[in-house]
């Protein structure tokens, strides 16, 4: 069993560390004053540490709470970093009506301030037939439909409890939450949505047999020698008068025979 000396030995043990020796009632004394003086001390450094707290600048306190929270979350708390681009995959054909779905649970759920654009990547496809430039909206990636939005538990469950969405792509295991796009990867879906020039889809290649269907050389048949994509032309070599001539033809102005 641990005694606790009492206060007159304690007393006694500073007298003699002293080297003076005293009666026990001084002794008593000598230790109840060295008791206050490490209280007032204590009480000094309490006041000292509350004042230096109480001085320290609001705004370095609140930059310092700031770095510890996003060091606590991983993250960096800039504006749009909570932003990213993930691929959930669908039924083929229901990428219009999954993104419709979405949409309005999006709205229903009010979840705006998480879930922000819904795209099907499309892209204009260019193509003539029977003598007209025709511009027609084809899905860069059939079966897939892009999100943008700030992944959390709740986002994650609205999107993949939509009726028609299989999946997230990308996941790294069950039950995990998917890997968002790499920057570049957006950029290079966004520019086939239309945001540059429309895709050409060229039916023609060298060497093939067209016929004319407008413009001077009407009804005349010959071969393609050059394809101009960028003119929308192709020069082919008409056989006029038993000779064969090079003509420059608009893409609209063949077909194939």
């Amino acid at each position: 069993m641990i005694e606790f000396p009492s206060h007159e030995s304690e007393a006694e043990a500073l007298s003699e560390a002293s080297g003076v020796q005293d009666t026990p009632e001084q002794a008593a004394e000598s230790y109840e004053d060295a008791q206050g003086v490490g209280a007032v001390s204590t009480e000094v450094a309490e006041r000292e540490s509350e004042t230096l707290e109480h001085e320290t600048p609001e705004a370095e306190v609140a930059q310092i709470e700031a770095v510890e929270t996003a060091a606590a979350d991983g993250q960096p708390k800039g504006k749009d970093s909570r932003k990213h681009w993930f691929v959930i995959h669908t039924y083929s054909g229901y990428e219009n009506k999954v993104k419709a779905n979405l949409e309005r649970r999006i709205h229903s759920m009010n979840m705006q301030d998480k879930i922000f654009r819904v795209l099907v990547p499309m892209e204009d496809e260019v193509e003539f037939k029977d003598g007209k430039r025709k511009i027609t909206p084809k899905k860069v990636f059939p079966g897939y439909v892009l999100v943008e939005m700030d992944m959390d538990d709740q986002s994650w469950y609205v999107v993949r409890n939509t009726s028609g969405v299989t999946g997230f792509v990308g996941s790294p295991g069950a039950g995990e939450k998917p890997v968002p796009l790499q920057d570049k990867e957006v950029k290079t879906i966004l520019k086939q949505m239309g945001i540059e020039t429309p895709k050409l889809k060229i039916d023609f290649k060298k060497g093939d047999r067209v016929k004319v269907t407008s413009g001077p050389f009407f009804d005349f048949t010959g071969l393609i020698d050059e394809i101009q994509p960028e003119k929308e032309k192709v020069r082919a070599l008409i056989s006029i008068f038993g000779r064969e001539t090079p003509v420059e033809l608009e893409f609209y102005q063949i077909e194939k025979v």
